[in-house]
């Protein structure tokens, strides 16, 4: 009876610490951050000096370029930059460091002709596994903002290589296998165009699914949308109804990526808009972006540290429907995200068990604590404060 006992006690011990295992399961955060940052006057100037190293949990640097089918980084303070990679690490071991190719500027171009053929493909990624070697990353981002149809199979064949090169680099060291992960398209006919997502799925260690832009002065015709609602609008019809991260989420999830490797984007900017009458709510024309931002100094775009102050004096509603504010000031009008919606949006992530959020990116936050008043990287630390263990 007693040894009876004693098995059953083990089996429940088991049981314990297989879902605590479980329950304790570690969400990613994963944080972009870009070069031209250091650029931008006060508030606004963010080095890699910057970085708290306990704040994120990957890291991914923006972005690095190609040149003659080699991996190549014009960054003025390159030195600087490895430097603070290897201290960065030094404070936090756990700490993951990636570095990411292409962005918006590079677009599909950048990645031709190293795409075009075995051969120049071959010699990027053996320059891929050397330079993160060498400055000691810990894995890529693929950046490619955004494969159209015609280029769907070179994206996916790049990232097939590149995982068998990374896999075997492996066998070849007893250091652990670098990351592969991608930045990709959160809307549903990109999606459909540019990824075969069961072959992604099996080659990335996750996707970093960039869940924002869903509305801006881009659109014809021109009315005001958010840059990031949580869910469909009332007001949405036909196509429009794809245009939030519910949706977004759900599609790359349906066609086939695995929940655990899905991490939603959370911007920390907003679109803006300037106003052409006296129509204020979600749907209201516009004629044009919004303002420029007085650091970011780009029209229909601000930064959050420059939203904390255009709120000084602004009317803000909260959207009940798409769960995300946007403020309105005389003419000028902001959709963006604030704390009460960033808590909102992990709740959500962590109730599909995505594998986390990733940030873009840590310099427009309020990394200083000096505009907001709400301390250092309000946003940021709202997403951490809210997946718990990382």
């Amino acid at each position: 009876m007693g040894a009876t006992t004693m098995d059953q006690k083990c089996l429940w011990a088991g049981l314990v610490v297989l879902l605590l295992l479980q329950g304790g399961c570690a969400y990613k955060l994963v944080c972009y951050f870009t070069n031209w940052s250091q650029e931008r006057h006060e508030p606004g100037k963010f080095t890699p000096e910057n970085i708290d190293p306990f704040l994120c949990s990957h890291l991914i640097y923006s972005f690095a370029s190609i040149s003659n089918n080699r991996v190549v980084i014009k960054d003025k303070n390159d030195m600087m930059l490895y430097q603070t990679i290897n201290n960065l690490k030094t404070k936090n071991p756990k700490l993951k460091i990636l570095l990411s190719i292409g962005g918006y500027l590079f677009g599909s171009k950048g990645f031709h002709p190293m795409v075009d053929s075995s051969s120049s493909r071959l010699e990027f990624i053996n320059s891929v596994i050397l330079f993160l070697k060498t400055h000691n990353f810990d894995g890529l981002d693929v950046s490619w903002i955004y494969p159209d149809q015609k280029d769907n199979t070179h994206f996916a064949m790049l990232i097939h290589e590149l995982a068998e090169a990374f896999q075997k680099n492996l066998v070849k060291s007893t250091q652990e296998s670098l990351l592969l992960t991608a930045g990709v398209s959160a809307g549903r006919q990109m999606i459909d165009n540019s990824y075969q997502i069961k072959r992604l799925a099996e080659e990335l260690d996750f996707i970093n699914l960039l869940s924002f832009d869903f509305h801006g002065s881009w659109e014809k015709p021109l009315v005001t949308g958010h840059n990031s609602p949580l869910r469909k609008g009332q007001l949405d019809r036909g196509t429009s109804s794809y245009y939030n991260v519910e949706y977004a989420v759900g599609y790359w999830i349906r066609k086939g990526m695995p929940a655990e490797k899905v991490v939603m984007g959370i911007p920390m900017y907003g679109r803006s808009f300037t106003l052409a009458s006296a129509e204020t709510a979600v749907g209201a024309p516009a004629s044009g972006p919004g303002a420029a931002g007085p650091i970011t100094a780009s029209p229909g775009f601000l930064a959050y540290y420059e939203i904390c102050q255009f709120l000084q004096g602004a009317k803000i509603t909260r959207l009940q429907d798409q769960q995300v504010p946007y403020a309105v000031k005389g003419n000028q009008w902001v959709g963006y995200d604030d704390v009460e919606s960033i808590e909102t949006k992990v709740q959500f992530l962590k109730t599909l068990n995505l594998g986390g959020a990733v940030i873009w990116s840590i310099d427009m936050d309020d990394f200083t604590g000096k505009s907001c008043n709400q301390g250092p990287y309000p946003l940021v630390q709202a997403v951490k404060r809210n997946l718990g263990s990382l």
